[in-house]
This record gives structure tokens, C-alpha cells and sequence, in this order.
């Protein structure tokens, strides 16, 4: 559809995609990525890697020594994990121009710390392909998109709300522990925001690091370049597994970041395919779960950073950051621990601190989002209050009670609504 000055509308997005209006633009005859690279999406990817190698890794290398792995099997799940997040991300975000983010499900990994030590390391493997297959069948059957579709977008903004809130107070609890680190990002990204907005995340990050040398709290050591290896493991099938480890990791990598991953593109304005989206990144946890990948799915903390103004202030050209958090993810496996290392000695409130600033823009949105609608505010702030706690039910995230108790109260509330003016 196009209107009259010349813009149409993206079928996959939903946004504007073009104008009569070409001053500034790149040539025409440049390829489209080129002409949509901007240094603020991808500095915008590398932050969602940063952050994702700085934090849940770690999870998954707890469950690693709990299951008793080696070195090459670990070395292998790191590898699967980046491949799939890479290659997931690069291409749905190149084929949706979306900043689609995926990333392999943290819940899952933290279910495993506890549950992995019980079954051998085949059985796993096999719990991962069943896990697989099961998302996709949800994916592409629609089913889990329609149950999402059902959600209104107060509710949505909300639970994104809810998510972000705990990295936003990151930045300032941060303080406590690295004053000068934490503080530094914060005025950096301030200052930097007033003057040079579009490269206020590289300010705060270039600052951070600085100071943080400064500091003595970087940790990097590195003793060389090291490939990942690859580890074919044959699945076994275990009554055991199945109902220990598969029935576990698809609900909590569906319900909880699935869901919330869902909600990040829609509360950012975006119309995700849920069927492709889900479908994709269940098909490639199924082909890379005999190398050790438990799922990968939609991220959703870090899609924020991706999704966001800070990436691009136009909409249509943050797919790029998508791109970009891809092409990380595949360096990183492909160099496997060395990377790994180099995350890791990163001082903890740096990356708190980065990625609080990253995501302001998104959580402003989030609260915004969640207050427009007088008639779902209280539904929204239960959904707020109940995601920003954190509890965890039955090995579920808050983010997944979050909106569930708000649809609950959605529905109450309606009804009470229905029944005063019947």
C-alpha cells in the first residue's frame, strides 16, 4: 500500500518504508544493508553480545560442570549455541528487516544446572532434540502465536516494562561496588546524549572501559587463539529425560522467552510472524542439539538493546543491529573460548551499567506503553510489578507470571466492567 508522498508500508513490520524525501540518502545503486549501516546499530549488537556473554553464559557453564561434561563438550555447546543465535539472527533479520534477536534460553540453562547431573550426557542430547522439535511444532502450527495475539498491548508493554526495570537500577547499584566505573558510563551516556545522541551507548561503553583499566577491574587474559571443536553426540532416548529435561526446557524456553522476545518487537512498533519466527529458531535448535545446543529461541533483554532509539532513531533501519549481533555471535563461536575469556574478564558493573543505559530508551517505551490504555492500567501494573519481582514458579521466569497474572486480571476487570453497564 502507498500513499501519496510517496511512502508504502512494510508488509513484515507494519512501519513506513520509504519517501519521496531522498536528501542525505546514500546512492541508489548501493546494496541495502550498506545503505541502512548506521555505527549505533551495530554498536547496538555488540552490546546485546556483550551482555549475553557476560551473564547467562556463565549459566550455562554452571550446568556444564553440574552434567559433568568435558572440556570438548562444553567447548561444543558454547559453539552450538553462538552458531545457532548467529545464524538465527542474521538471517530472520535480514529476511524480515526486523532487529530480530535470539539467543539460547537462560531459564532452560539455569533448569539444567539442577536437572543435567541426572541423566548421561546422550540422554541430554536426546531431552535437546525433543525439545527442538516440540518448539517447532508450536511455532508453526500458529498455536503459540495465537495465544500470544490474545494479549493486550498495555499488558505487552508492561511485561517488557517489567523485564528492563532491574537493568535500569543495574546502573545505580552499580554505583556501590565501582563508583568510578558505573558513574562514568552514566555521565558519559548523559553527556554524550545531550551532544552526540546517536553514539551515546559507544561513549558510555568507550568510557566505561577506560576507566575500568584505570581501576584495576579488568580481568583479560589471554594466552593465545584457540577454534572451537565441534563434538558429534548420538541421542539416546529416556522415559527419564523426556519428562526430567524436554517437557521442563520447551515450556520455560517458550514461556519465557519466547513470550517476552514476542513482546519486545510488538511493543517496538514491529509485526513479527510468529510462525516463522518460532519455527526458525526451533529447526535450528533441532539440527544443532546433537553438538550440545539446548534451544535457542527470542531473546528478549537483549533484543530491547537491539529494538530500541539507541540502535537507529528510525525504525526501519534497526534490522541492522540484528545483523550485526549475528555476525558477533558467529566470531564468537567460531573462536569459542578465547572470546569466551575475554567477556568474562570484564568487570561486572561495566556491563550492568552499559547495558542499563542501552536499554532506558526501551523501558521508557515500556511504561509509556503501559499507561496509555486508562481502562488496562491496572492490569498493566500488575503485570509490571510481578515481572520486576523476579519470582520464579516451577522453574518458570517472572516474565511468564508476569503475564499471566495480568491477563488474569485483564479478564476480572473486564468483566466487572461488562457487568456495570449491563
Amino acid at each position: 500500500m502507498t500513499s501519496g508522498t510517496g511512502s508504502s508500508t512494510d508488509p513484515a513490520t507494519g512501519l513506513v518504508t520509504g519517501s519521496d524525501d531522498t536528501s542525505g540518502a546514500a546512492p541508489p545503486d548501493r546494496p541495502r544493508l550498506l545503505r541502512d549501516a548506521s555505527l549505533s546499530a551495530v554498536l547496538a549488537g555488540l552490546v546485546a553480545v556483550v551482555v549475553s556473554y557476560s551473564g547467562p553464559l556463565a549459566i550455562v557453564l554452571t550446568a556444564a560442570r553440574a552434567g559433568h561434561l568435558d572440556t570438548a563438550q562444553t567447548g561444543s555447546w558454547v559453539w552450538a549455541i553462538s552458531l545457532g543465535s548467529g545464524l538465527t539472527c542474521l538471517g530472520l533479520s535480514l529476511w524480515t528487516r526486523m532487529p530480530v534477536i535470539t539467543a539460547w534460553s537462560t531459564p532452560g540453562a539455569a533448569l539444567l544446572v539442577t536437572g543435567l547431573g541426572a541423566y548421561s550426557y546422550p540422554e541430554a542430547i536426546g531431552a535437546f532434540l525433543v525439545t527442538g522439535v516440540a518448539i517447532t511444532v508450536a511455532g508453526l502450527t500458529g498455536v503459540f502465536g495465537r495465544l500470544i495475539r490474545r494479549v493486550p498491548a498495555a499488558v505487552v508493554s508492561a511485561m517488557l516494562a517489567g523485564i528492563l526495570f532491574p537493568f535500569g537500577v543495574g546502573v545505580f547499584t552499580s554505583l556501590k561496588t565501582a563508583p568510578l566505573v558505573a558513574g562514568s558510563v552514566l555521565l558519559a551516556y548523559l553527556l554524550a546524549k545531550r551532544w552526540l545522541p546517536r553514539y551515546a551507548v559507544l561513549a558510555a561503553l568507550a568510557v566505561g572501559v577506560v576507566c575500568a583499566a584505570a581501576d584495576s577491574r579488568l580481568d583479560v587474559h589471554l594466552d593465545g587463539i584457540e577454534f572451537a571443536r565441534p563434538v558429534l553426540t548420538a541421542p539416546h532416548f529416556s522415559a527419564a529425560s523426556l519428562i526430567g529435561v524436554a517437557v521442563p526446557l520447551a515450556i520455560a524456553t517458550l514461556a519465557s522467552q519466547n513470550a517476552p522476545g514476542m513482546a519486545v518487537l510488538t511493543a517496538s512498533g514491529y509485526r513479527p510472524d510468529d510462525r516463522l519466527l518460532i519455527g526458525t529458531t526451533g529447526a535450528v535448535s533441532t539440527l544443532l542439539a546433537p553438538f550440545g545446543s539446548h534451544a535457542v529461541n527470542l531473546a528478549a533483554i537483549t533484543a530491547a538493546i537491539c529494538t530500541g532509539p539507541e540502535a537507529h532513531r528510525d525504525p526501519r533501519r534497526r534490522y541492522v543491529a540484528g545483523v550485526a549481533c549475528g555476525v558477533f555471535y558467529l566470531l564468537i563461536g567460531v573462536f569459542g573460548a578465547t572470546l569466551v575469556v575475554f567477556f568474562a574478564g570484564l568487570p561486572k558493573e561495566l556491563v550492568a551499567a552499559v547495558a542499563g543505559v542501552a536499554l532506558l530508551g526501551a523501558l521508557s517505551g515500556g511504561l509509556t506503553g503501559a499507561v496509555q490504555d486508562a481502562e488496562d492500567r491496572e492490569a498493566a501494573l500488575v503485570t509490571f510489578l510481578a515481572t520486576a519481582s523476579g519470582v520464579t514458579l516451577f522453574g518458570i521466569g517472572s516474565a511468564f507470571w508476569g503475564l499471566v497474572l495480568g491477563m488474569g486480571a485483564h479478564l476480572v476487570l473486564a468483566y466487572r466492567r461488562r457487568a456495570a453497564t449491563a
